[in-house]
Protein backbone atom coordinates (compact mmCIF):
# COMPACT_ATOMS: atom_id res chain seq x y z
CA UNK A 1 0.00 0.00 0.00
CA UNK A 2 1.04 3.14 -1.07
CA UNK A 3 2.94 5.69 2.82
CA UNK A 4 0.40 8.31 1.98
CA UNK A 5 -2.78 6.23 1.77
CA UNK A 6 -1.68 4.42 4.74
CA UNK A 7 -0.78 7.30 6.58
CA UNK A 8 -4.16 9.14 5.16
CA UNK A 9 -6.58 6.04 6.66
CA UNK A 10 -4.70 6.38 9.90
CA UNK A 11 -5.56 9.81 10.18
CA UNK A 12 -9.06 9.32 9.61
CA UNK A 13 -9.24 6.46 11.52
CA UNK A 14 -8.23 8.26 14.37
CA UNK A 15 -10.35 11.29 13.85
CA UNK A 16 -13.27 9.11 13.74
CA UNK A 17 -12.04 7.55 16.82
CA UNK A 18 -11.43 11.00 18.90
CA UNK A 19 -14.69 11.96 17.83
CA UNK A 20 -16.62 9.12 18.75
CA UNK A 21 -14.71 9.35 22.17
CA UNK A 22 -15.82 12.83 22.96
CA UNK A 23 -19.39 11.45 22.61
CA UNK A 24 -19.46 8.25 24.65
CA UNK A 25 -16.29 8.28 27.54
CA UNK A 26 -17.75 9.06 30.37
CA UNK A 27 -17.97 8.41 34.05
CA UNK A 28 -21.24 6.49 33.00
CA UNK A 29 -21.55 3.61 30.33
CA UNK A 30 -19.77 2.10 28.08
CA UNK A 31 -16.20 3.63 26.63
CA UNK A 32 -15.65 3.90 23.01
CA UNK A 33 -13.35 1.45 22.71
CA UNK A 34 -15.66 -1.25 24.87
CA UNK A 35 -18.19 -0.53 21.99
CA UNK A 36 -15.64 -0.86 19.37
CA UNK A 37 -14.82 -4.52 21.03
CA UNK A 38 -18.62 -5.46 21.33
CA UNK A 39 -19.45 -4.56 17.64
CA UNK A 40 -16.19 -6.48 16.50
CA UNK A 41 -17.48 -9.39 18.87
CA UNK A 42 -21.08 -9.30 17.48
CA UNK A 43 -19.50 -9.69 13.73
CA UNK A 44 -17.19 -12.36 14.23
CA UNK A 45 -18.50 -14.52 17.36
CA UNK A 46 -17.99 -16.87 18.40
CA UNK A 47 -14.13 -16.23 18.44
CA UNK A 48 -11.08 -16.74 20.03
CA UNK A 49 -9.36 -13.86 21.93
CA UNK A 50 -6.34 -14.07 19.60
CA UNK A 51 -8.58 -13.78 16.79
CA UNK A 52 -10.37 -10.81 18.44
CA UNK A 53 -7.14 -9.36 19.22
CA UNK A 54 -6.54 -9.32 15.78
CA UNK A 55 -9.70 -7.72 14.51
CA UNK A 56 -9.33 -5.39 16.73
CA UNK A 57 -5.19 -4.64 15.61
CA UNK A 58 -3.94 -5.07 19.49
CA UNK A 59 -2.39 -7.03 21.43
CA UNK A 60 -3.43 -10.72 22.77
CA UNK A 61 -2.53 -9.32 26.50
CA UNK A 62 -4.40 -6.20 25.51
CA UNK A 63 -7.45 -7.63 24.62
CA UNK A 64 -7.39 -10.27 27.85
CA UNK A 65 -7.58 -6.56 29.93
CA UNK A 66 -9.76 -5.40 27.78
CA UNK A 67 -12.26 -8.36 28.52
CA UNK A 68 -12.07 -8.94 32.25
CA UNK A 69 -14.17 -5.83 32.70
CA UNK A 70 -16.75 -6.88 30.25
CA UNK A 71 -16.87 -10.14 31.14
CA UNK A 72 -16.92 -8.97 35.02
CA UNK A 73 -20.02 -6.96 33.95
CA UNK A 74 -21.93 -9.74 31.96
CA UNK A 75 -21.51 -8.44 29.07
CA UNK A 76 -19.05 -10.83 27.38
CA UNK A 77 -18.72 -14.91 27.81
CA UNK A 78 -15.70 -16.27 27.79
CA UNK A 79 -14.99 -19.92 27.82
CA UNK A 80 -12.70 -22.36 27.28
CA UNK A 81 -12.92 -23.92 23.88
CA UNK A 82 -13.29 -27.82 24.12
CA UNK A 83 -11.01 -28.36 20.92
CA UNK A 84 -7.85 -26.95 22.40
CA UNK A 85 -7.73 -26.06 25.76
CA UNK A 86 -5.53 -23.34 25.78
CA UNK A 87 -7.60 -21.00 23.75
CA UNK A 88 -10.32 -18.89 25.46
CA UNK A 89 -13.87 -18.52 23.46
CA UNK A 90 -15.85 -15.67 23.19
CA UNK A 91 -19.44 -14.53 22.71
CA UNK A 92 -21.59 -11.49 23.57
CA UNK A 93 -24.04 -12.37 26.06
CA UNK A 94 -27.75 -11.18 25.97
CA UNK A 95 -27.03 -7.80 28.22
CA UNK A 96 -23.62 -7.35 25.94
CA UNK A 97 -25.71 -7.74 22.47
CA UNK A 98 -28.40 -4.93 24.10
CA UNK A 99 -25.79 -2.92 25.60
CA UNK A 100 -24.02 -2.46 21.84
CA UNK A 101 -26.84 -1.77 20.36
CA UNK A 102 -28.19 0.70 22.65
CA UNK A 103 -24.80 2.61 22.54
CA UNK A 104 -22.94 1.88 19.51
CA UNK A 105 -25.98 1.80 17.07
CA UNK A 106 -27.18 5.25 17.83
CA UNK A 107 -23.53 6.86 17.68
CA UNK A 108 -23.16 4.82 14.12
CA UNK A 109 -26.57 6.66 13.57
CA UNK A 110 -25.37 9.66 14.65
CA UNK A 111 -22.29 9.98 12.95
CA UNK A 112 -23.69 8.94 9.14
CA UNK A 113 -26.85 11.40 9.88
CA UNK A 114 -24.40 14.07 10.66
CA UNK A 115 -22.26 13.16 7.29
CA UNK A 116 -24.90 12.95 5.16
CA UNK A 117 -26.40 16.60 6.93
CA UNK A 118 -23.24 17.87 5.80
CA UNK A 119 -23.17 17.22 1.90
CA UNK A 120 -20.82 13.82 2.43
CA UNK A 121 -21.14 10.87 0.35
CA UNK A 122 -21.92 8.51 3.08
CA UNK A 123 -23.08 5.25 1.61
CA UNK A 124 -20.76 5.50 -1.63
CA UNK A 125 -17.91 6.17 1.14
CA UNK A 126 -18.81 3.18 3.22
CA UNK A 127 -19.00 0.84 -0.08
CA UNK A 128 -15.96 2.16 -1.07
CA UNK A 129 -14.81 1.04 2.13
CA UNK A 130 -15.97 -2.19 1.86
CA UNK A 131 -14.25 -2.91 -1.36
CA UNK A 132 -10.82 -1.36 -0.50
CA UNK A 133 -10.70 -3.78 3.18
CA UNK A 134 -11.74 -6.64 1.04
CA UNK A 135 -9.03 -5.91 -1.78
CA UNK A 136 -6.53 -5.69 0.64
CA UNK A 137 -7.40 -8.80 2.52
CA UNK A 138 -7.00 -10.54 -0.70
CA UNK A 139 -3.13 -9.15 -1.15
Amino acid sequence: MDDGLADLLHRVVMLLGEAARRRTDGPDGLTYSQIRLLGTLEDIEPTTQHKLAQALSVSDPAISRALRPLQTDGLVQITVDPEHARRRLVRLTEAGREAFHATGKPLDEEFRAALVAAGFPYDRYLEDTHRLAELLASD
